[in-house]
């Protein structure tokens, strides 16, 4: 995924009521971005971090700017993390079209946002033949709290636990169910869980994966032209 203009770097004052941020950018010119991010943030939004913002072409849209990467140091030195859990789903779909997902090769078609369960949309969903209905559901991952390992979730989310209950029901249907977390921190080496941030995602996790539901890590390369999937990585759940 390549950003469509070239991002604008500022340094964050202030990130509030969750979809906002203000930032001052290099001409001393300070404005308000959207955060596309409903998550907490964790470590992620310490007042004069430099973060970078897309600028969108809608001339409908209240706020032009976006916050799209920002720079964190994780132990390991600085560098740049997504914050944007818009692309995601984008991410995971070019990964897997592109072949670089095995366990996720080898349908013959791919459909987006198909509606599923009882009042839910599946991301993505792949479909063959010859083979059982594949749920894939994708997480966006950006807690990182030890060196090389992140974490999901960063907050506690009903709504990630009703993913995996309804994911569950799909496994035990016949259906393939997978749980795609994608770190945006490109330092990870692996992916666990946060069960102290959300005890209920935890045990969610845990009976979806009893009941049949499949885990997978992937890690992104990131820089201000672009995020790609970059590697598969452990889940240590």
């Amino acid at each position: 995924m390549r950003f469509a203009t070239p991002l604008i770097e500022g340094r964050l004052v202030r990130r509030y009521k969750r979809f906002l941020a203000d930032v001052v950018l290099e001409d001393g010119t300070e404005t308000t971005a959207h955060v596309a991010n409903s998550g907490a943030m964790l470590g992620l939004d310490a007042p004069g971090s430099r973060v970078w913002l897309s600028r969108s072409s809608n001339p409908n849209r209240k706020l032009a700017l976006s916050w799209e990467l920002v720079e964190a140091d994780f132990g390991a030195g600085p560098e740049l993390v997504g914050v944007n859990t818009m692309h995601p789903n984008l991410l995971v779909a070019e990964a897997i079209a592109a072949g670089h997902v095995p366990a996720l090769a080898g349908y013959a078609r791919m459909r987006r946002e198909v509606k599923y369960g009882k009042s839910s949309r599946i991301d993505i969903q792949l479909e063959d033949e010859a083979k059982p209905l594949c749920l894939v559901e994708v997480k966006n991952v950006h807690l990182m709290r030890a060196p090389g390992h992140a974490e999901f979730p960063d907050c506690v989310t009903a709504r990630g636990a009703k993913h995996l209950d309804e994911l569950a029901a799909e496994a035990q249907k016949g259906n393939r169910a997978v749980m795609v977390y994608l770190s945006q921190i490109g330092s990870a080496g692996r992916i666990g869980l946060a069960r102290d941030l959300d005890p209920g995602y935890g045990r969610a996790f845990d009976l979806a994966r009893a009941a049949g539901v499949e885990a997978i890590g992937l890690v992104c390369r990131i820089d201000p032209d672009g995020i790609e999937v970059a590697d598969i990585i452990p889940m240590t759940g």
